[in-house]
């Protein structure tokens, strides 16, 4: 990870160490007393007593009735569980090694894209989600998910940048895994990986498509491995299937965790899980399983026209909507014209597609858990990041355009009132907050400004660029770095049922205070 043909800066690895030393302290943060959902602990439980429980990801150590979806994401609690006992921390320590995997991959990945310093940020704006800070503190599937397919942009990228088939399929193994820890949601991701490699790999058509369809198959292999073990396992042998009563792999994956809930409420319409492996429907439905729900089919929320910037959401995953989106468009059109092979374009044209795809399924799709959208997050930061220092390169750069100079201004602007408006809605949450993004984001602007018309007067312009990029810095990383640090207070650090930083619903509105809550 640590040597490139493009080689680093010599500050790049003990900055990245540092940025990994951080993700690593928020996600153990809470470790020992991270908790448990009930419903899935009790799997994991039963998949430590008994191999065959472990193979079929199995509710009870008889093996007799799976979980109401794949359980991949069990397995790394569960050989964890065996190695050192049945804890809290223990099943919640792989979450931990998987977020700092995650971090250290979206370095390397965007520096190869866009140079360390983007890397830098984009790993430190990944930590610094406040979903992902508190997802990969806890016993959550999504933090298998995540790291499968950050893992799986990894090799697709080498792949894309000569060609190569083998890495090619390593991506699709990648995303394969990723659907054992969260089924169709890793799908998702394909549409960006298939774009990007079509749109980019420097061999032909006809190889390009090959490659594409042989890593396809590959793909749907080892995604489809456990449903295809369930279904040619003779039925006397195997256990029952749970969350559907026909006994089917495929109807419970593909029907009742997939198409089966469009259109559904946010919570599932409340099913339940039962020993008999049935679905079954009640109110009391989350509490009896051990899995607590989202929002309900009447609450506005579940408009696809504002899921994602409504309360519930925006503030755990959307601080850097602002800045992704801009950078997204002025990535794409600065590199019009470029060959079809250019590394630059195709990597905005893979992480457009990716952040693009991912929020409208998840518009139109039930979000009973907030950690769903962290699928989101490793596409945000790494457009923010590559966006930031492609701005700032523009601004000073001296052949560019006066409108070129501007944009980065203009986004910092946009970004400021954003987080703003966000930080406004939960005043009473860290009160000094909302005065210091307003004056960060105000004096990036002026400076910014003010450099650019000391460049066309000819005048010394390096201080105020620096002070500009300085405040604009602060803008940017205040508010998701304060509520993502707020899972050092218990109160604000989520739970196994649900991935949130700062308040959320119910929970505790004092004044933030970055200290940890007497037990």
């Amino acid at each position: 990870m640590w040597r490139s043909p493009d080689g680093q800066p010599p500050w790049a690895r003990p900055a990245l160490l540092g940025v990994a030393a951080l993700a690593g302290l928020l996600y153990a943060w809470n470790l020992t007393s991270s908790g448990l959902a009930p419903f899935y602990s009790t799997a994991a439980r039963s998949m430590t007593e008994s191999w065959k429980a472990f193979l079929f990801t199995t509710f009870d150590s008889a093996a007799t009735v799976t979980l109401d979806k794949i359980g991949g994401f069990l397995w790394p609690q569960a050989l964890s569980a065996r190695l050192f006992g049945f804890h809290d921390w223990a099943l919640t320590l792989p979450q931990c090694i998987e977020g700092v995997i995650s971090v250290l991959v979206m370095y390397r990945v965007v520096r190869r894209w866009q140079g360390a310093a983007a890397g830098l940020l984009a790993a430190g704006l990944f930590t610094l989600t406040p979903v992902a800070a508190s997802m990969f503190g806890h016993a959550i599937p999504d933090a298998a998910l995540i790291m499968c397919l950050v893992l799986a942009v990894d090799q697709y990228q080498r792949a894309v940048r000569g060609g190569r088939l083998g890495a090619l399929l390593l991506a699709g193994v990648w995303v394969g895994l990723g659907f054992q820890a969260k089924m169709m949601q890793a799908w998702l991701i394909v549409p960006a990986l298939a774009v990007g490699y079509l749109l980019a790999a420097p061999v032909t058509l006809r190889r390009r498509l090959g490659h594409l369809l042989t890593a396809g198959v590959v793909m749907v292999a080892v995604s489809l491995s456990w449903v295809l073990l369930m279904t040619f396992t003779p039925k006397d042998v195997r256990p029952r299937v749970g969350g559907t009563s026909g006994d089917s792999a495929f109807s419970m994956v593909f029907y009742y965790n997939g198409f089966g809930r469009l259109g559904q409420s946010g919570n599932a319409a409340g099913n339940t899980f039962s020993t008999d492996g049935a679905a079954k429907s009640g109110g009391g439905g989350a509490a009896q399983s051990g899995k607590r729900g989202g929002i309900t089919a009447s609450d506005p929320e579940n408009n696809p026209a504002h899921k994602l910037v409504g309360e519930r959401l925006v503030r755990q995953i959307g601080w850097l909507y602002p800045l992704a989106l801009i950078s997204l468009v002025f990535g794409l059109f600065r590199s019009r014209g470029r060959p079809r092979t250019d590394r630059t374009r195709a990597g905005y044209v893979m992480w457009g597609t990716w952040l693009l795809t991912t929020a409208a399924v998840l518009s139109v799709a039930p979000v009973p858990h907030t950690a769903y959208v962290a699928g989101l997050a490793p596409a945000l930061a790494a457009l923010s990041a590559a966006g930031a220092v492609a701005l700032w390169r523009a601004h000073r750069a001296d052949g560019g355009s006066r409108a070129a100079r501007l944009v980065l201004p203009a986004a910092v602007a946009a970004q400021a009132s954003w987080a703003g408006y966000l930080v406004a809605g939960q005043a009473d949450f860290a009160p000094w907050l909302t005065p210091l993004v307003a004056a960060a984001g105000l004096l990036a602007v002026v400076a910014l400004g003010g450099a650019t018309l000391a460049r066309r007067l000819r005048a010394r312009r390096r201080p105020l660029g620096a002070l500009g990029l300085a405040a604009a810095c602060l803008a940017l990383l205040a508010a998701p770095a304060t509520w993502s640090l707020s899972v050092l207070d218990k109160r604000y650090g989520g739970s196994s049922f649900d991935a949130h930083a700062g308040p959320f619903g119910s929970e505790p509105q004092g004044t933030f205070k970055l200290h940890r809550t007497p037990r």
